[in-house]
């Protein structure tokens, strides 16, 4: 039997001597999962190809953005006559306007825009703006939900709801953790409580409006617009962290979809066509507080690089005008179905929402049959999703390396290759049981 090590092994070797872990963000370590990360050097529609020249169905789509799978053809060639003009101006440059013109003409939550470089300056940005405009310092966010690596969204809940919440990271302090409040997801209760005892204190609340980083949470029937209401009740802003949603269940999203208006709106770099792009948006009056027509300062060298922004403005025009929306669900429920079936008798089951689905290895125990919050997914997940990871890996299908991650689907996607994976899965499924 051959010892050499693939490339992807001598890569991975190389990095963990340069870089933590080997890594620039910690999933694509395959710590979740175990074994060794796939180095990818090209991608193309809805495949992956590694280092060693095995490709791969994708269903991670660069975590959500490439809703026209990779290299569209109408943003590749923005990004060529991008580059064609320059690629970094640090001035002041007609691009991001109109990007700025599109989103605001589509959306009626969002006034007014400003452009960052990443989903977690965005949020770091809205709650600093929150809490200028308030002048409150506290923020309410929900157990399960991701906001990014900002310190005071690093935190987990305390022991109780009148204590902060402790930090989650090395390096966040404990000062900072204490203006956060933590709530368990779908809990009116809990949220009631919390701003009875917080509420003169709390700047914003802040929320996921469908959880998706800690698996597929999906929030209860009219969790979100009481959750607004009691906010607004206690004075507090809104902000939807629609970093993954927007652009991706609906092109505005879910406040579009629940006819819901934040007073603030985190976008990712769906807006940018893939590029590193953020975004934070919202009631006109509270952006004008933003540096320089007010006092809450936020700045970046290349926010609105002028390549990202012409990315950005071509997927957004092409989603507008194909709108793929109701044939990306369509297609995710038919793919959930089928592999629901092949999962009979194997305690997996599917979570999905418009685009995006979740594996769930393991029996559900809630009410509704339904995972809502962390605490109710199987205590099998983690194990199980890694096997079969593998072996879906194995067959040239590439999920995400994580049983806490979603999966995300393109128009890319070939029925061909959806059978294929329906097909893998449900050989996956029949190993699992023969073990």
């Amino acid at each position: 039997m051959s010892t050499s090590k693939s490339q992807s092994e001598l890569l991975f070797e190389r990095a963990k001597r340069v870089s933590p872990g080997g890594v620039h963000s910690p999933v694509r370590a395959f710590k979740g999962v175990g074994g060794t990360p796939r180095f990818i050097r090209s991608a193309c529609g809805a495949e992956l190809e590694d280092v060693d020249g095995k490709r791969y169905i994708d269903f991670c789509m660069s975590w959500g953005p490439l809703i026209f799978g990779h290299q569209d053809e109408e943003v590749a060639e923005a990004v060529r006559a991008a580059l064609a003009r320059g690629w970094s101006f640090g001035a002041a440059e007609p691009y991001s306007l109109e990007l700025a013109e599109l989103l605001t003409g589509a959306l009626p939550w969002v006034e007014k825009v400003r452009f960052v470089n990443s989903g977690t300056e965005a949020v770091m940005a809205a709650l600093r703006l929150a809490r200028g405009a308030t002048g409150r310092s506290k923020i309410v966010k929900f157990d399960g939900c991701y906001h990014g690596h900002v310190d005071s969204m690093l935190v987990r809940a305390g022991s109780g709801l009148a204590e902060m919440a402790s930090p989650d990271s090395a390096g966040v302090s404990k000062a900072v953790a204490n203006e956060t409040i933590v709530v368990p997801l779908n809990d009116l209760a809990a949220l009631e409580q919390a701003f009875e005892l917080h509420g003169r204190d709390v700047a914003a609340v802040i929320v996921e409006p469908v959880p998706a980083n800690n698996g597929l949470l999906p929030h209860a029937e009219g969790f979100l617009a009481r959750m607004c209401e009691i906010a607004r009740r206690h004075g507090a802003l809104v902000i939807f962290d629609e970093v993954i949603t927007g652009f991706r269940v609906a092109f505005g999203g879910m406040a579009e979809r629940t006819g819901l208006r934040p007073d603030l709106v985190t976008y990712g770099k769906i807006i940018g066509g893939g590029f590193p792009v953020g975004a934070y948006g919202g009631r006109a009056e509270l952006l004008d507080l933003v540096a320089p027509s007010g006092p809450v300062y936020q700045a970046g060298t290349l926010s609105a690089n002028p390549v990202a922004m012409a990315a950005g403005i071509a997927m957004l025009k092409k989603l507008r005008r194909e709108n793929p929306y109701a044939q990306l669900e369509a297609r995710v429920e038919t793919l959930s179905r089928e592999i629901e079936k092949l999962a009979i008798g194997h305690d997996v089951s599917v979570q999905r929402f418009a685009s995006m689905f979740w594996f769930v290895f393991g029996k559900v125990t809630s009410r509704d049959g339904v995972v809502r919050a962390p605490g109710e997914t199987p205590a099998s997940q983690k194990e199980r999703y890694a096997r079969a990871f593998h072996s879906l890996l194995d067959q040239g299908i590439y999920f995400a390396p994580s049983g806490y991650e979603v999966s995300f689907l393109s128009t890319a996607h070939t029925e061909e290759q959806l059978s294929r994976v329906t097909a893998a899965i449900g050989d996956t499924l029949a190993a699992e049981k023969g073990r």
